[in-house]
């Protein structure tokens, strides 16, 4: 679910070209998902191989992430561990929500209702432990480091940008803010163009930087402060927040009660929403677990490992399979000579 900063953030549009040389650590889950929910067939139903195993997720790896190698952009991808305790709720509702869009898409399919069937078969994305474990062989065999997590990726990703090992998170959510990281970095790995409801055309997507520091300073805010106002409107810890509290009074209280915490939640009566301190959630925010022990080493991708997952196993054009990875070996080597001629 994340929490809902979007309308306090402080976004500046960039280019593919602006990371070139750097090193980025994608949220691998909410990554996944993303490709799972967009990258479907004209009825919604998902990209399968002859076998009637999900290939969808391979498939926006493969070809989106491709393109971001030969653009000689790092990337580093953070896969969650254990769920936090207080993350149950979250999954049962989650859980509810696929159960009910799984029911309305057999409706829409006896209907032939291509449309509805599309817009309920998105609500019923599912990640399960083979789609993760066959993501984390791909990236292994395109080169890219595998970064597992002791609990949630955005908060390990996080950690790894604090500690100077990487430039920016790779996530559409705004948790990733909340757990401290300099720059998140939106829309990289979504396709550049998103049909806009209910019309013909398109919406063309531009990569965007959200910078912390600028974020904090524009709101005036502290990295407590941004805790508080994320657990206000709601986070996957405590859901929907206090009722009748948006973004922007979640700012103003916030700002009023400065870093009394205990008067800002009494005063938005936390209690009358939820059966657990304040304080559970704000320690798990502030303190969520993540590791330093953790390896960031790129290598050339490996042929013979990408053709026996994707085109042996999940019936993948070998001629397209072998043109992109001549694109991204021929387009890497054209960046870094264009590199070295800065020098001389």
């Amino acid at each position: 679910m994340g929490t809902k900063l979007k309308d306090l953030v402080v976004r500046k549009e960039i280019s593919i070209e602006d990371l070139s040389g750097k090193k980025l650590v994608v949220d691998s889950f909410n990554v996944l998902y993303q490709f799972l929910s967009s990258i479907r067939q004209r009825d919604g139903s998902l990209l399968t191989d002859s076998k009637g195993n999900v290939t969808s997720h391979l498939v926006g790896l493969f070809s989106r992430t491709s393109k971001l190698m030969s653009q000689n952009v790092k990337l580093a991808f953070a896969f969650d561990g254990e769920v936090p305790k207080l993350k149950a709720k979250e999954r049962q509702r989650r859980a509810g929500i696929k159960a009910e869009a799984i029911k309305e898409y057999k409706i829409a399919k006896e209907r032939d209702d291509v449309e509805e069937m599309k817009k309920w078969a998105m609500r019923t994305t599912l990640l399960t432990g083979d789609m993760v474990k066959e993501a984390k062989e791909l990236i292994s065999a395109m080169g890219m480091p595998v970064i597992q997590a002791l609990s949630e990726g955005e908060a390990q990703a996080a950690r790894i940008v604090n500690n100077g090992d990487a430039y920016a998170v790779v996530s559409q959510d705004y948790d990733t803010l909340v757990f401290g990281t300099p720059r998140l970095i939106q829309n990289l790995t979504i396709s550049e163009k998103r049909k806009m409801p209910g019309k013909l055309g398109y919406n063309i997507i531009k990569p965007e930087m959200i910078d912390l520091k600028d974020t904090l300073k524009s709101l005036d805010i502290n990295q407590d402060q941004l805790i508080a106002l994320a657990m206000l409107v709601g986070t996957d810890y405590n859901i929907g927040g206090i009722k009748g509290i948006g973004p922007k009074n979640a700012l103003k209280l916030v700002k009023k009660f400065d870093n009394k915490f205990d008067a800002l939640f009494k005063e938005a009566k936390w209690g009358d929403s939820f059966d657990f301190e304040w304080k559970e959630v704000f320690d798990l925010l502030k303190h969520m677990p993540v590791t330093d022990k953790y390896e960031l080493e790129w290598k050339a991708p490996d042929r013979d490992k990408i053709i026996k997952l994707l085109v042996d196993k999940h019936d993948f054009s070998l001629e397209r399979v072998e043109k992109t990875l001549s694109e991204i070996i021929k387009n890497k080597e054209t960046k870094q000579q264009s590199g070295l001629k800065k020098w001389f």
